[in-house]
């Protein structure tokens, strides 16, 4: 597997892995309809960059990092991530994690915050928490999940720079 920068082009591979998760409502706050444009501009434009996992020429997953806020608070990076069906439990989330890292370090950013790790998501924050991001904030019903209804929202962070 490989992790690159992810190209415009890039993005027909893309969408059906972001319009899968957008429509099951159970992990980004999307709209369920996301239209195709929208979920260009969210996945692709808004973020400082895009990157892909692939392996044999199928886009396995993707991530983007951009600034989590600005002026004091700009070393602190935000970054998603959304895996293909056909890459979940083989380390492609992971490989995407810590890649998301050290292009963190690379870019300048000291930290990075997950702002709504949904409580119901399980995987997610079990990964997160073995790669060592810490639950440092709790949302109280902040998701109103399709199947379980208004659940919690962790916040997750990891200082990354060294002391």
């Amino acid at each position: 597997m490989i992790i690159r920068e992810a190209t415009t082009a890039d993005f027909e591979a893309i969408w059906p892995i972001v319009q899968q998760v957008a429509a099951a409502g159970e992990t980004y706050p999307y709209p369920r309809d996301l239209s195709k444009a929208e979920g260009e501009r969210l996945w692709m434009h808004v973020p400082q960059k895009t990157f892909v996992a692939e392996a044999n020429g199928r886009i396995l997953g993707t991530y983007y990092i951009k600034p989590n806020t600005g002026g004091g608070g700009s070393h602190v990076c935000n970054c998603g991530y959304m895996v293909a069906p056909e890459g979940r439990g083989r380390g492609v989330a992971t490989a995407l994690c810590e890649h998301s890292q050290r292009m963190a370090l690379e870019l300048g950013y000291k930290a990075m915050q997950f702002n709504l790790v949904i409580s119901t998501n399980q995987v997610a924050v079990r990964l997160w928490n073995k790669l060592g991001f810490e639950t440092v904030g709790r949302l109280p019903k902040a998701f109103n999940h399709p199947g379980h209804g208004f659940v919690d929202a962790l916040v997750l962070y990891k200082w990354l720079a060294e002391a």
